[in-house]
């Protein structure tokens, strides 16, 4: 008797932990694919692209006073560690439980996003961009206004994060009927909820660094110069 109950027990389990585990592969190979692929186009523009320069500050939408705190020394790392916390709990909230593909997908594009930029500011900057103060390299030029490859990730991956949640929000409230909402129907609408705006919240605060406002580091052409002749 106790033999048959835990053969029946040990399938119940694998059964649970698989597809999870496949969730987090994907999101952490997505995360990881965002990344690389950032990190390389910067290491690249930061060598070969005239109009690449260090983003050091904020964004147009927050003003130059933001965009000073992130450049200061003290109070941009205080930023950048709380940036770290935020991103954490987006990875997390993403890998915690089950979500539907695309979700998976779409929110680690946006995250990637985030945590590059971030990365740049921890410390990943010495290598794309040798001699430079802390920042991220910019060098998509379009209008007034200087982007990298990890703010198309967080554009695009947050327009096609919100109208995935949207759509499943949707038809998980159809599924329900037209009666009223159950308690379960009730929660997951709660948790969609708290996801979008955790997510807006992330983009909001970690957003401050990620575009470029006003000056850029005087040190670019220099270290390019020193980069190129001694190649």
């Amino acid at each position: 008797m106790s033999l048959h109950s835990t053969t029946a027990f040990v399938p119940s389990l694998e059964v649970g932990w698989e597809p999870r585990s496949r969730h987090r592969a994907m999101v952490f190979a997505v995360l990881t694919a965002v990344i690389v692929l950032d990190q390389l186009t910067k290491w690249w523009a930061w060598r070969h692209a005239s109009v690449a320069h260090i983003n050091d500050g904020g964004n147009p939408l927050v003003g130059a006073t933001v965009g000073g705190w992130y450049a200061d020394p003290l109070t941009g790392a205080l930023l950048d560690l709380l940036d770290v916390g935020l991103l954490s709990v987006a990875v997390a909230v993403l890998i915690r439980r089950c979500r539907p593909v695309m979700i998976l997908i779409t929110g680690a594009l946006m995250t990637g996003g985030w945590i590059s930029n971030l990365g740049d500011r921890l410390g990943m900057h010495y290598l794309t961009a040798p001699g430079s103060v802390r920042g991220a390299v910019d060098f998509i030029h379009l209008g007034a206004v200087y982007y990298n490859v990890a703010d198309v990730f967080i554009a695009a991956g947050t327009v096609l994060f919100l109208l995935t949640a949207g759509v499943v929000a949707m038809s998980r409230s159809h599924v329900t009927g037209s009666g009223a909402p159950t308690a379960t129907s009730r929660l997951r609408a709660k948790g969609w909820t708290s996801a979008i705006a955790g997510a807006v919240c992330v983009i909001s605060v970690v957003g401050f660094g990620a575009v470029n406002y006003g000056g850029v580091t005087d040190s670019t052409a220099t270290d390019r110069a020193v980069i190129h002749s001694s190649a």
